[in-house]
């Protein structure tokens, strides 16, 4: 589990990403779908090198691997939205609301497929009487890499306009503001331009009080959804709902729902536009909470339950959607990995934020769940 939090800070290193390009591959691939091939070979490389760890002698190895898949998983998350955010032209509102559909289902279904797969795949050889069943599993993972990097060569990458001269512009005027010019001021300014670039962007593009207000918007958007957070089990459990019951409403039920719904919002999207389906959607998300306070007040009613938390999924659905459209739509396409990271972060850090006083809240409130779902409905 830490070691997939990196996914948490990918926008530590996404300017690189912008910046940097990969020899032999950006130049046969393009900008992006070289760093997508790149991070592919890595994970493929550690798949199989993974495959042949003993946990047990070499425990320290197996970690040391695993994080190096965590760090390439997430640096090609960013670089896939990089490239399905500069594929889309800045004023095509209805596709990016479309390609924010494709790209949430996309994660989801690889989320939960993959580990599906896996897992079947394991037992199916453990059944056979493979010995090392985990690593056929793994080395057949790795033919599922081959086969994606095959798929990668159908999708178009745009070609590259004025990306790095606008990038080699921040770098002259930072340089212009040490007031020479020599290897130490031109590498000061190519650090800065590449880290602090984005910033600049971002609040030169929108004007300090609109960037604020925006990043403000984006932390608080999922408000509505954040309170119960990582303490829905604790409450499905203390009203008195068995771990299967739980298992088919909040997490098979809930996926498919959240598939489901997540294409009807992004047609949604399209149709109504993405600052609507996002106000709609966050009155919604906060709306929900009070069918959870119905929910305790009557007690354990398997039929509110699924009412619940099919609601609460709907919603989250239609509020991702608009969310990745709206942040994509934000982004200056000279720093499009970093700033979409960064948003992207924000937003996240927002709903964790305040999921983490959710326990206390509860506490406070001597366990009234129902006053707790008002209150944060509110």
């Amino acid at each position: 589990g830490l070691i997939f939090g990196v996914y948490a800070f990918n926008y530590l290193w996404a300017p690189i990403i912008d910046r940097i390009q990969i020899p032999i591959l950006t130049k046969k691939l393009g900008h992006r779908r070289g760093w997508i091939v790149l991070m592919q070979i890595a994970i493929l490389l550690c798949l199989v090198v993974w495959s042949y760890i003993n946990p047990t002698e070499n425990l320290a190895l197996l970690i040391t691997v695993g994080l190096i898949i965590a760090i390439a998983s997430a640096t090609q998350d960013i670089t896939v939205d990089a490239l399905r955010i500069e594929q889309i032209n800045e004023n095509e509102g209805k596709s990016m609301a479309a390609g924010a559909a494709m790209a949430v289902v996309g994660w989801w279904t690889g989320y939960k497929l993959g580990g599906v797969i896996a897992l079947f795949t394991a037992e199916y050889f453990e059944k056979m009487g493979v010995a090392d069943y985990w690593q056929t599993t793994f080395l057949i993972l790795g033919v599922v890499v081959i086969l994606m990097n095959i798929g990668l060569m159908f999708v178009h990458e745009p070609i590259e306009t004025d990306r790095q001269s606008k990038q080699k512009e921040t770098d002259q005027m930072i340089e212009g503001k040490l007031g020479s010019s020599n290897i130490i001021t031109n590498f000061i300014a190519w650090i800065t331009g590449t880290i602090g670039g984005p910033i600049i962007s971002f609040f030169k593009k929108n004007g300090f009080a609109i960037a604020v207000g925006i990043l403000g918007f984006v932390f608080l958007f999922k408000i509505g959804e954040a309170f119960l957070g990582r303490m829905s089990i604790v409450f499905y459990k203390e009203l008195g709902f068995s771990k299967g019951q739980i298992a088919i409403y909040s997490k098979t039920l809930g996926w498919i729902t959240t598939v489901v719904f997540t294409l009807l919002g992004g047609i949604f999207a399209m149709r109504s536009g993405t600052v609507k389906t996002m106000f709609v959607a966050g009155i919604l998300m906060a709306l929900t909470n009070l069918l959870f306070a119905a929910l305790y007040w009557t007690g354990k009613s398997e039929w509110l339950f699924a009412v619940a938390v099919i609601a609460d999924d709907i919603t989250a659905a239609f509020a991702t959607v608009a969310f990745v459209a709206f942040i994509s739509l934000l982004v200056d396409r000279t720093y499009t990995a970093t700033q979409y990271a960064l948003l992207a972060s924000i937003g996240t850090a927002g709903r964790t934020t305040l999921a983490s006083s959710s326990g206390a809240l509860v506490d406070w409130l001597n366990g009234d769940w129902g006053t707790f779902f008002v209150m944060t409905t509110v």
